[in-house]
């Protein structure tokens, strides 16, 4: 879909309208391409606390990136809050983010990093770190040009190097649209890097949309991808297996075979799997007064219930899914805030969240993690059938002013998927470019 607003807005003749009647006015946000840096100039890395550990953790990592000119604009900025144990210290913060703030160049980044709040040391340790949420999430609604801001939470005892991957995923151009989020690092030890070649994905509802792009994001990171889909969109789903490089399996994942079929497919043609993506989504939207049974049953079955399903097959102790898995599904802003007219989907989408959180303990005796995205308004098929209102309305109501892009989702499912990002897992991260919907 094409945002003719936001083209409007951008052209030479909109821009000076935009700003004499107050319009927002979206960005052209940074989005990945291959070879491009890290960043988009300099990094200033700062700390706030007596302790800098993390600070000179990524300093290190960064190199040569992490060099600004004291004057000059920022691509980036980096806060190591880690050390952080009284109030006062929060006014360190405060002046780093200002003065950052006005230094940032169009689709900028902050990211913050400190400890849990409830394993700091003492209830005023606690209530600073906790107030950094507060600071951030504000922050990342005051930036303009596409900058955006998170915050990463890091275990005290966790090894420096299990927040690498998410460090660069946060800095670089492939989290365009995630924004204002708080990330979790467990005391896990990972291994940094780039996805090694040789894994095996799978992906559900991989013929068009969030599906096939995330196809082709795990293709060009090196796997070899299993598209999946309804037998009804073969043609697409072909196209997008031929477009990867993978292969495609035609399969309804609500009939009670599918979980065989499937870990049948897995041992005869792969041998195993490492990276399973559940984004095979229907909705069917009715008001709760006038919603139908047909209508609930076929939401859930879909939605939640095939990945139950899928799940209990792949883990099971002769499952083809190899230590080191990733399960990534696909939420939605609408299973954390609500949607009128979408009781049935919201229910689905808010149980993927409580399945993900279950199951992460027990997959990490696997040494498996266990993730969920939560997309926004997305630009899709479903999203431009809205009505015109209700799709300007969702397009503006972040803090990015826009709708995202299929592959910034798909960005978001690869980082999660990546083996240095076993210290994430239980947690869902919305790539919603900071709706106002939901908490």
């Amino acid at each position: 879909m094409t945002d003719w607003y936001a083209r409007m807005l951008n052209a030479p003749v909109g821009g000076p309208l935009a700003r004499r009647l107050g319009l927002p006015r979206p960005a052209e946000l940074r989005r990945h391409h291959p070879g491009q840096p890290l960043v988009d100039g300099p990094v200033l890395i700062g700390a706030a606390g007596p302790s800098r550990r993390l600070a000179d953790h990524v300093q290190a990592l960064l190199e040569p990136d992490a060099t600004a000119d004291p004057g000059g604009r920022l691509g980036a900025a980096v806060l190591d809050a880690t050390g952080l144990a009284e109030l006062a210290e929060l006014g360190a913060a405060m002046e780093f983010l200002r003065t950052c703030v006005r230094r940032l160049g169009p689709s900028g980044r902050l990211l913050v990093l400190a400890g849990p709040p409830e394993r700091a040391d003492g209830v005023e340790a606690a209530a600073a770190r906790q107030a950094l949420e507060g600071l951030v999430r504000s922050v990342a609604k005051e930036l303009r040009d596409g900058a955006t801001a998170n915050l990463v939470l890091v275990a005290d005892d966790a090894d420096p190097r299990a927040g690498d991957s998410t460090v660069r995923f946060l800095l670089s151009a492939r989290s365009a649209y995630v924004d204002g989020q708080v990330i979790r690092i467990d005391p896990a030890r990972t291994d940094g890097g780039p996805p090694p070649a040789g894994r095996v994905a799978v992906v559900t509802g991989a013929a068009r949309g969030i599906g096939a792009a995330t196809a082709e994001v795990l293709a060009r990171d090196g796997a070899t991808v299993v598209c999946v889909d309804l037998p009804a969109h073969g043609e697409a789903l072909a196209a997008t297996a031929n477009r990867t490089g993978g292969t495609a399996l035609q399969l309804d994942i609500t009939t009670p075979d599918a979980p065989a079929r499937l870990v049948s497919h897995l041992r005869e043609r792969h041998g195993g799997l490492d990276v399973v993506v559940h984004n095979a989504g229907v909705n069917r939207d009715k008001l709760l007064a006038n919603m139908d049974a047909e209508r609930w049953d076929t939401v859930l079955a879909v939605n939640l219930r095939a990945q139950l399903d899928l799940n209990a097959a792949l883990l099971s102790d002769h499952g083809p899914l190899r230590p080191g898995g990733r399960i990534v599904s696909v939420s939605s802003t609408t299973g954390i805030a609500g949607n009128r007219g979408q009781t049935n989907y919201a229910a689905s989408k808010a149980g993927i969240i409580g399945m993900v959180r279950a199951l992460a303990p027990s997959a990490a005796e696997r040494s498996v993690t266990v993730n969920a995205v939560a997309p926004g308004f997305i630009e899709t098929e479903m999203t431009g059938a809205m009505p015109l209102a209700t799709r300007e309305a969702g397009r503006r109501i972040n803090s990015l002013r826009q709708g995202g892009l299929p592959v910034d989702v798909a960005e978001t499912i690869a980082w999660l998927a990546e083996p240095g990002t076993g210290g994430v897992t239980g947690q869902v991260v919305r790539v919603c470019g900071q709706s106002m919907l939901g908490a």
